[in-house]
C-alpha cells in the first residue's frame, strides 16, 4: 500500500518520490516544473532550517532549496 505523505513531512535521509500534482497552486506550478519537481522523480530529504523554513532536498546530483509554502503543496511517497 503506498502512502502519501508532504514533502515538509519527511525527515532528514528520507527518499521519496513526487507523486503528480494535485494540491500544487497553478501560481506554483511553472516554478516547480522550472526547478526540476516533476512527478516521478525521486529526491531525498538533506534538512530543514532550526526555524522551519527553508528545506533543502537533493533531486540527482544537485541540492535544492525550497520554501516551506512551495514544499507544503508537494506531496510524496516514501521508496
Amino acid at each position: 500500500m503506498l502512502l502519501f505523505m508532504i514533502l515538509l513531512s519527511l525527515k532528514p535521509g528520507n527518499r521519496a518520490r513526487i507523486e503528480p500534482w494535485k494540491t500544487v497552486p497553478e501560481s506554483s506550478l511553472l516554478r516547480c516544473q522550472e526547478m526540476g519537481l516533476l512527478p516521478g522523480v525521486e529526491i531525498e530529504f538533506i534538512r530543514r532550517a532550526p526555524l522551519g523554513s527553508p528545506v533543502e532536498i537533493r533531486i540527482n546530483d544537485f541540492h535544492l532549496v525550497l520554501q516551506e509554502e512551495i514544499a507544503s503543496y508537494i506531496e510524496v511517497t516514501l521508496i
